[in-house]
C-alpha cells in the first residue's frame, strides 16, 4: 500500500489509505467496530494501551497475591485469605512461561520483546519474581504443543518435568501446561492445587473459581487460567503439532487448576476522548473481544461504550444461536460483544449492512480478513497486523491506535467540506464570466463588457488561484459535532446549489452594474471593460473569503488566521489585476482595456463589499435556520431507522434506543 497517493495529513498522523479508500468511494461510516482486547491474542492498539499490560494478581484456591496498585483507592479486587507462598507463585508463573513462545525484552523492558502483550506480561512478572526465563526454557523445552486459536481460546505445551516447576515423576511422564480463557478451562478441570501446594490436589471447587473469575473480570481485569496435568510420554510424539481435541476432546475433565492470572490492560487515554468525539459525530463505536463478558463490560464502561442506552453485553455463543432477524436486533442493541470468534465478526458486519448501516471493522489477524473485506471500511493494524489483514483492508493504522480512526473520520469530513468550498468559489466565478456578457448585451450594452481574453484569464488564473487554496482549509470548529451524511449523499445539495446561485447572481449583478455605472459617468469602452474585469475578480476574492467558513461569520479576526495560503492567493490575484490594468500594451492591446481612475477603484471596492455582505447575510440566515432544525448542511440525515431498521425496531426484544449514526 504505497503512501505516494495518500494525503499528507493521513501520513503525518499515522493513517494509511489503500486504493479502495472510503473517501474515494463516497462512503460514510456509521459504526466503528473495534477489535477489543482478546485473551492470549496479539491485540496491541485498538482501545488498549499497547504493550503496557501488567499482572496485577495471581489467585489460587483460598489465597491470592496482588501487586501494589494505586493505593487505598485502587479498584483492584483483594483476594481471600493470605497471599500464596512465594515458591507457589514462582512455580505457577513458570508454567505460564513454559506455555509461551514469546521473547521478553532486555532486562524485562520492552526493548527487543517479541510477542503479544498478554503473554509478555506473564514473562515480565516471572522475570521480576526472580525466574531465569532462558534457563527454564532450555531445561524444559517444548516437546509438543497445541497452538493458540481464538476458536477454542487456549494454548497447551508438553514438557519434560523439572524439579523447579513440577512435582511429577519424570520417569515415563510429560507435564502439560495449559493457559487460556478461565471459563473454558474450568470446564476441563477435575482437580485444583491446594493453597500454596502444587504437589497436592483436591477436587475442583467450581463455585469458588466462578466467583473469582466474575470478581476479577468485573474490575476490568483480563483473566487467564493456568492449568497443568501429567501424561504418559507414549501419548505424544516429540515435535508433534496437536489439535485442540488433545485438551478438550476427553470424555472427562482431566486438568488441574493452578490459579488465575489477573492482568491489567488500561485503555489508551486518548481513546476515551476519541470515542466521545465519535459519539458526538454520530459514529457509534462497538467493541468485539474474546474476553470474558464481565471484563468486556468493565472495559466498555471505562471507554464510554456502556451507558443507559447500551447497558448490557452479549457473547459470541449467544449470537450463534440467533436467527438473522434476532441478530439484526442484537447488533443495534449492544455495543459490547464478548467471547466472540472471527465468524461472529463477519456475522455482525453483515447484520449491520443488512440494516443499511455503514460499518468499519478493525483487525490484525488472518482470521479477521473476511470481516475486514466485508466491512465498508476495513482497518488493519500497521505494526502487529498480518499481511493478509492489510491486503484485505482499506485503511492501515501505522500506530495501531484506535484514536487515529476517529482522526481519519475527521479528515474525511474536512475533505468533503473543502470540496464544497472549492465549488462555492469556482462555480460562481465561471458562471458570471459568460453570463455577464449575455446579460450586459441583453440589457442594452452596445459592446460586450468583457473580452474573450478577460474571460479566459478569470477562468484559468483568478478562479483556479482562489479556488485551489480552499482545498487545504483546516477543519472548522464543530466539524465533529455535525450529524452524519446520508449514504449516497450528493456533493451539491440544495443549500450549496442555492449558495452557488446566489454568488453567481451577485457577481453578475455587480459586474454588469459596474459597467452601467461607468458608462453613466462617461467612461469609454476600454474603461468600462476595466471596470467589469476588476469588479468581477475582486468580487471573486470576496466570495473566497466568505467561503472559508461554512457557518461562522468571516466578519471576524478568524478570517486572518488558519490558512496563510488563502492570503497568498488573494495577494497574487490583486497584484496581477493591478499589473494588467496599468501595464501599457498588456492592458490596451492584449486585454482591450484601459487604466482605471481612483473613482473607478471606488466603484469596484463598493461592489466587492456588496458581494461579501450578501454572502455573509446568507450565512447568517442559514445559522438561524440551522438553530431551528433545518438541514442547512445538506447532510440529508436518514431517519433513525430505514426499512430494515424499522422491521427490527418492531421486534419485542428491541428497546427502541438504538443509535443511528454515520
Amino acid at each position: 500500500n504505497s503512501t505516494d497517493r495518500v494525503n499528507t495529513n493521513f501520513i503525518r498522523d499515522d493513517t494509511y489509505l489503500s486504493e479502495r479508500a472510503s473517501h474515494q468511494q463516497n462512503k460514510k461510516i456509521s459504526d466503528v467496530i473495534a477489535d477489543g482486547p482478546n485473551t492470549n491474542v496479539p491485540k496491541p492498539g485498538r482501545v488498549a494501551a499497547s504493550n503496557h499490560m501488567a499482572i496485577t494478581g495471581l489467585d489460587s484456591i483460598h489465597a491470592s497475591s496482588h501487586s501494589p496498585g494505586g493505593g487505598e483507592d485502587d479498584p483492584t479486587p483483594v483476594g481471600n485469605g493470605d497471599s500464596p507462598p512465594t515458591e507457589f507463585i514462582r512455580s505457577a508463573l513458570c508454567g505460564g512461561v513454559l506455555c509461551s513462545k514469546c521473547v521478553l525484552g532486555k532486562n524485562g523492558t520492552r526493548e527487543g520483546e517479541i510477542g503479544n502483550p498478554t503473554e509478555i506480561s506473564i514473562l515480565r512478572a516471572a522475570y521480576f519474581a526472580g525466574i531465569d526465563i532462558e534457563n527454564l526454557k532450555d531445561s524444559s523445552p517444548i516437546q509438543a504443543e497445541v497452538p493458540f486459536s481464538s476458536a477454542y481460546k487456549f494454548m497447551a505445551t508438553v514438557h519434560i518435568p523439572t524439579n523447579e516447576v513440577d512435582s511429577v515423576d519424570g520417569e515415563g511422564k510429560y507435564v502439560v501446561h495449559v493457559k487460556g480463557a478461565p471459563d473454558r478451562m474450568l470446564k476441563l478441570c477435575s482437580d485444583q492445587a491446594k493453597a500454596g501446594q502444587l504437589g497436592e490436589t483436591e477436587p475442583v471447587n467450581r463455585s469458588y473459581w466462578t466467583e473469582q473469575i466474575a470478581t476479577l473480570s468485573s474490575h476490568g481485569l483480563r483473566v487467564l487460567a493456568l492449568c497443568r496435568t501429567a501424561i504418559d510420554k507414549s501419548d505424544v510424539e516429540k515435535g508433534e503439532q496437536l489439535g485442540p481435541e488433545f485438551v478438550n476432546g476427553r470424555a472427562e475433565p482431566w486438568l488441574t487448576m493452578v490459579g488465575l492470572c489477573a492482568i491489567q490492560d488500561p485503555p489508551r487515554p486518548e481513546c476515551i476522548d476519541a470515542i466521545s468525539t465519535a459519539h458526538r459525530a454520530g459514529v457509534r463505536v462497538a467493541m468485539i473481544t474474546g474476553d470474558h463478558k464481565d471484563t468486556a463490560l468493565a472495559i466498555g464502561s471505562t471507554l464510554g461504550l456502556v451507558d443507559e442506552k447500551y447497558s448490557e453485553g452479549i457473547t459470541g455463543p449467544e449470537l450463534d444461536a440467533m436467527s438473522e432477524d434476532e441478530l439484526k436486533v442484537a447488533v443495534m442493541k449492544y455495543n459490547v460483544f464478548a467471547r466472540s470468534s472471527p465468524e461472529n465478526k463477519l456475522q455482525i458486519v453483515k447484520a449491520l449492512q443488512a440494516l443499511k448501516q455503514v460499518s468499519s471493522m478493525t483487525g490484525d489477524g488472518v482470521n479477521d480478513a473476511p470481516s475486514l473485506k466485508q466491512a465498508n471500511m476495513g482497518v488493519a493494524m500497521g505494526k502487529e497486523g498480518t499481511d493478509v489483514a492489510r491486503e484485505a483492508s482499506d485503511m492501515i493504522l501505522a500506530d495501531d491506535n484506535f484514536a487515529t480512526i476517529v482522526y481519519a473520520v475527521r479528515e474525511g469530513r474536512v475533505v468533503w467540506d473543502n470540496l464544497r468550498k472549492v465549488l462555492l468559489v469556482n462555480t460562481p466565478i465561471n458562471n458570471a464570466q459568460g453570463m455577464s456578457v449575455l446579460f450586459g448585451l441583453a440589457l442594452g450594452l452596445s459592446e460586450t463588457p468583457l473580452t474573450a481574453i478577460q474571460v479566459l484569464y478569470s477562468n484559468l488564473i483568478c478562479a483556479v488561484t482562489l479556488g485551489f487554496v480552499c482545498a487545504i482549509e483546516p477543519a472548522e470548529d464543530g466539524i465533529m459535532d455535525m450529524p452524519p451524511r446520508r449514504v449516497g449523499k450528493r456533493l451539491v445539495g440544495r443549500y450549496l446549489f442555492l449558495r452557488i446561485a446566489l454568488g453567481t447572481i451577485t457577481l453578475i449583478a455587480c459586474t454588469v452594474g459596474s459597467v452601467f455605472w461607468a458608462s453613466y459617468l462617461g467612461y469609454d469602452l476600454k474603461a468600462q471593460r476595466s471596470q467589469a474585469f476588476n469588479t468581477l475578480d475582486f468580487g471573486a476574492i470576496s466570495i473566497s473569503l466568505s467561503a472559508r467558513f461554512a457557518y461562522n461569520s468571516s466578519m471576524h479576526p478568524r478570517v486572518f488566521f488558519g490558512n496563510k495560503y488563502c492570503w497568498y492567493s488573494v495577494g497574487v490575484v490583486a497584484v496581477l489585476q493591478i499589473i494588467i490594468t496599468y501595464t501599457p500594451g498588456l492592458n490596451n492591446v492584449i486585454f482591450s482595456m484601459g487604466a482605471m481612475s481612483l473613482r473607478q477603484w471606488g466603484i469596484s471596492l463598493i461592489f466587492m463589499v456588496v458581494t461579501f455582505v450578501v454572502m455573509e447575510i446568507e450565512k447568517a440566515i442559514r445559522r438561524v435556520l440551522k438553530n431551528s432544525g433545518a438541514d442547512t448542511d445538506d447532510r440529508e440525515v436518514d431517519p433513525l431507522f430505514d426499512e430494515a431498521g424499522e422491521a427490527a425496531a418492531k421486534d419485542p426484544l428491541f428497546d427502541g434506543k438504538g443509535e443511528h449514526s454515520a
